[in-house]
């Protein structure tokens, strides 16, 4: 078998080089049944000589009973070809006997029907390629307007309608997939019968979802994709506000609203912050596909004329302390909600009636605020008592774990239930104009050992700072991030690089 490839191969070489025939010794060619059933363009039997012999070893005994004669029609050029591969395996043709005498005299030159007859495609190669298992590749689709989900998933995905409905119903959020923009992708895979086998799409640079086929549903699994943390120095001095000043280093709005809610916690920008003071500030976010996403405060340095504040934040716990481990979170927020409302009216025991001239007391702090103002517990207690007065409205009354008592009048609508226990930051109430009241505003009221105290100027409890282990934990971690904001260097640095010199 081996020896009669080898043949074969060399007699298709031999052919596909358009060898001329008068080269060729032909001893067969094929059977004469073969050629009478392939005649159909063959040139007159004069065109190939006298010196033209077909032999075949069976058909030399075998009746020639309504075989048409070679000069009678013509021998198909495809015919011809396989007749020479064929004759050239049987009749020995390429052994290195070259006794044979016989020629094709007058031939020139043949037809190279090579590409049409045998591709380069072996046939073993086929037949493993179909014994392969099926691996399904990723594909990306570009949305285009006015193209659905529904009417694509049907066309080209090779889902049913009430399964394209029970997919969308199963999505955390159908917006994904029915609110598609023109240039949104997705990517895609099919199974051997063209149908969805798992589908990924993004919802933003970080988040998406995963739908892969199983059994008779889909399982979907939200995709968040983690980025190269990369850390950034920003440095500025204050010039009018300072949400404007941090800003104008280049802070994202979202770094300048966690700033300066951080530092409010340690210092009254009205009354402690001075033109030409000077902060440094160390941010890290997240690099995905050269994106920053999330940026997060690392460090501060605040440098001003009445107040020098450094603080770091910690890792174990997420809060920020003093590079001494102090605490920075107070134990007792200053303000009963988030943001910064106007002060309207101050705490003042000895306040005169405007009409009347008798001391009419005002024991709290009114903030002018829109009515439906979330207001917020400053620090974790007990629900004391939700009621309705004439004048004070609608109000509640809180008791604090340190002893401490508020209370929070002219409210719209109260959020929590008498005996009902709060946490620092949770909304208790939304703001108001009921009662007796000259306009939408909260009266915020703290109350000390039973007397009123003002509660803007008040000493607050704070938690406990760092100590021990946690302190020199907190300490070594801290020290990089003190290293790179003592440098000034403002753009891109490298946290990790200050730790080795920390550590040199």
């Amino acid at each position: 078998m081996a020896d009669a490839i080898d043949r074969a191969s060399r007699a298709l070489d031999a052919t596909r080089e358009n060898i001329p025939l008068s080269e060729l010794t032909v001893t067969e060619i094929i059977d004469l049944d073969v050629i009478a059933s392939a005649e159909a363009g063959m040139a007159n039997q004069s065109a190939l000589g006298s010196d033209v012999t077909v032999l075949n070893a069976a058909s030399l005994n075998a009746p020639m009973i309504n075989t048409p004669a070679l000069g009678s029609g013509a021998l198909d050029d495809g015919a011809l070809h396989m007749a020479i591969v064929l004759g050239t395996l049987t009749s020995g043709m390429l052994d290195a006997d070259n006794s044979s005498s016989v020629e094709l005299a007058d031939a020139t030159s043949y037809e190279d029907y090579g590409v049409e007859l045998f591709d380069d495609i072996s046939f073993l190669d086929l037949e493993l390629a179909a014994e392969e298992p099926f691996v399904p590749k990723w594909k990306t689709h570009i949305v285009e307007s006015g193209e659905t989900f529904a009417v694509l998933a049907q066309n080209e995905l090779g889902l049913g309608y009430s399964e394209v409905m029970a997919l969308l119903e199963d999505l955390p959020d159908q917006r994904m997939l029915t609110n598609w923009r023109a240039g949104h992708s997705f990517d895609y895979q099919l199974d051997e019968d063209g149908r969805l086998l798992s589908l990924r799409m993004m919802k933003n640079t970080r988040d998406g979802i995963l739908l892969e086929q199983d059994a008779d549903h889909f399982a979907i699994t939200t995709i968040e994709r983690q980025g190269e943390p990369v850390q950034r120095l920003y440095a500025g001095s204050v010039s009018g506000s300072f949400a404007r000043s941090a800003q104008a280093t280049g802070l994202n709005s979202g770094s300048v609203t966690e700033l300066t809610k951080l530092l409010e916690k340690k210092l009254d920008f009205r009354r402690d912050s001075r033109r030409g003071d000077r902060f440094q500030v160390l941010v890290e976010s997240d690099m995905i596909d050269g994106e920053t996403l999330d940026s997060r405060v690392l460090a501060v340095h605040y440098d001003g004329e009445r107040m020098d504040l450094t603080v770091v934040r910690n890792a174990s716990d997420d809060n920020f302390y003093t590079p001494e481990g102090g605490s920075l979170d107070p134990a007792f927020a200053r303000h009963p909600f988030d943001g910064s409302y106007r002060l309207s009216s101050s705490f003042n025991p000895r306040r005169k009636h405007p009409v009347t001239g008798r001391i009419s007391p005002h024991n709290g702090t009114d903030f002018a605020m829109p009515i439906g103002t979330p207001v917020t517990a400053p620090a974790n207690g007990v629900v004391e008592r939700v009621s309705n007065h004439h004048a004070a409205g609608r109000y509640i009354v809180v008791r604090h774990d340190n002893g401490y008592r508020t209370r929070y009048l002219h409210l719209s609508r109260p959020l929590v239930k008498q005996g009902e226990r709060v946490t620092m930051g949770e909304r208790i109430a939304l703001s108001g104009n009921t009662g007796r009241s000259t306009g939408p505003h909260l009266h915020y009221e703290v109350i000390v050992n039973n007397s009123p105290v003002n509660a803007m100027t008040v000493p607050l409890p704070e938690n406990t700072s760092l100590s021990g282990d946690t302190l020199i934990a907190f300490q070594n971690q801290a020290a990089p991030m003190l290293a790179a904001l003592e440098s000034g260097e403002t753009g891109p640095v490298s946290v990790a690089n200050y730790q080795q010199e920390s550590d040199d």
